[in-house]
């Protein structure tokens, strides 16, 4: 009897990980911060992971 589980999520290879970005929109308030906005990976949806791909048995990888 085998015991199978779910295979491990694979790191995105579009952000490699790194799913969300703070850019900077370029100006300041007037307390002289800089705003940011977060801008994130489509690929995966701001995860940094996206789901394994499952091989069908037998098949080579």
């Amino acid at each position: 009897m085998t015991d199978r589980t779910a295979p491990a999520p694979r790191i995105c290879p579009n952000c490699d990980g790194f799913a969300t970005a703070a850019i900077t929109t370029g100006s300041r308030d007037r307390h002289g911060h800089l705003p940011t906005i977060r801008a994130n990976c489509p690929a995966c949806d701001g995860l940094g992971t996206v789901p394994a791909r499952r091989v069908p048995e037998g098949a080579r990888a």
